[in-house]
C-alpha cells in the first residue's frame, strides 16, 4: 500500500503551505534531556524526508542551542531554501522578555547567524501575555514590519498560552499586519478552546498553528514534567486516561496527535522531537488518520474520562513556552 503524503495545509493569507505535521525544535535545545548533534541532524533529515517541511525554533530554547541545532541541520539537508520553512522568535530570552525595537533588531541578527539562514518565513512575539500588550502593538510590530520590508523575514506572528491575547492585540492593528497565530494546549483532547476563536482568525485573514498537541506531557503514558502548572485534578484524570488507553492496546499519544490534526482549520500541529524514532511515530499518526480516520471509539471513551476536566487551562508559566 502506498503511504500518503504527508498534507500540506494552506497558512492564512501567506500563500505558503505548511506540513500538517511541524517540527517542534525545541528538544533540540537539550530542553527535555541531552540531544547529541547526531541525533538532532538525524531527527531533522528524516522530518524532511517523510514530508515535513516546517520547522519552529527560537532563541529562548535551551538558551539558543536549539536554533544552533535546528541550522545545521537544515544545512545538512542540502536542498533549496526555499523547500523548507524556519520559524523563529524574539521577545523571549534565556535572560527575559524585552520586546523593544532595538531588540528585535539585534534578535533577528542573531538568530540568522544561528539558524546560516539570510531569512526567515516566519518571525513570531513569543509569549506576548508576559510583556506589555500596548508596546507590541505600538513598537514591536511596526519593528517586525520593517524586518519584513528588508526582507530578513517574511511573515509576522505572535504567540502566547491565553488565547485573550490574540483577540486584543489583532483588533488594534490593521487586518495583514499579523499573519499568522500559534497556539498552544488549547487544542488538544482535554482542551478545545481554540476551536471557538478560529473563525474570528479566519476573517482576520490569519494562519493558525497549534502547538503541544500532547499538552505538555498531560496526554502521554509517562506522564507530565513536575513542574507541569496543570490542577491535580486535570493531571489525575489524564493519568487515568492513558492507563485506559494502554489496557485497550492504544496509544495516548498517537490518539491526541490524531485528534489535534483533525481540525484542517489548523494549518500545523507543531510537536516537539528530538529523535528519528519520535519523526516517524508523529509522521505515522498523521498518515494513519488520512487512510483510516480518527478512532471514534477510544476517543469517545476517552473524552468522557477526561470530561470532568474538559477545556481546564493553566496560568502562563515561566518554565517553558
Amino acid at each position: 500500500m502506498d503511504v500518503p503524503k504527508l498534507e500540506l495545509r494552506p497558512l492564512g493569507n501567506t500563500g505558503i503551505k505548511l506540513s500538517s505535521v511541524g517540527f517542534g525544535a525545541s528538544p533540540l535545545g537539550s530542553v527535555f534531556g541531552s540531544v547529541s548533534e547526531s541525533d538532532a541532524v538525524a531527527s531533522i533529515r528524516k522530518a524532511f524526508s517523510l514530508g515535513i517541511n516546517f520547522f519552529d525554533t527560537s532563541p529562548y530554547y535551551g538558551g539558543t542551542l536549539s536554533e544552533k541545532m535546528l541550522g545545521k541541520g537544515l544545512k545538512a539537508l542540502g536542498v533549496a531554501r526555499n523547500e523548507y520553512i524556519v520559524s523563529t522568535k524574539c521577545g523571549r530570552y534565556g535572560e527575559g522578555f524585552d520586546f523593544s525595537a532595538e531588540r528585535v533588531n539585534k534578535s533577528i541578527d542573531e538568530s540568522l547567524e544561528r539558524l546560516q539562514l539570510d531569512y526567515v518565513d516566519i518571525f513570531q512575539c513569543h509569549d506576548i501575555e508576559f510583556g506589555s500588550l500596548d508596546q507590541i502593538v505600538k513598537e514591536t510590530i511596526p519593528a517586525l514590519q520593517k524586518l519584513k520590508e528588508a526582507g530578513k523575514i517574511h511573515f509576522i506572528g505572535i504567540t502566547g498560552l491565553p488565547l485573550e491575547i490574540f483577540t486584543h492585540v489583532l483588533d488594534r492593528v490593521p487586518r495583514g499586519t499579523i499573519d499568522v497565530i500559534l497556539s498552544y494546549c488549547h487544542y488538544s483532547i482535554n482542551d478545545s478552546t481554540l476551536e471557538d476563536l478560529l473563525p474570528y482568525l479566519k476573517t482576520k485573514g490569519v494562519g493558525v498553528i497549534s502547538a503541544s498537541p500532547l499538552a505538555m506531557g498531560l496526554l502521554t503514558e509517562f506522564g507530565p514534567p513536575e513542574w507541569h502548572p496543570a490542577s491535580p485534578e486535570l493531571k489525575s484524570v489524564c493519568q487515568a486516561a492513558a492507563v485506559y488507553c494502554k489496557e485497550k492496546g492504544k496509544n495516548i499519544s498517537k490518539l491526541a496527535m490524531q485528534y489535534s490534526l483533525s481540525n484542517k482549520d489548523i494549518s500545523s500541529v507543531l510537536v516537539g522531537m528530538n529523535s528519528v524514532k519520535q519523526v516517524e511515530e508523529n509522521v505515522a499518526a498523521a498518515t494513519e488518520l488520512a487512510v483510516l480516520g480518527k478512532d471514534e471509539e477510544t476517543l469517545a471513551e476517552v473524552e468522557a474520562i477526561l470530561k470532568p476536566a474538559k477545556n481546564q487551562t493553566w496560568q502562563s508559566g515561566i518554565q517553558r513556552s
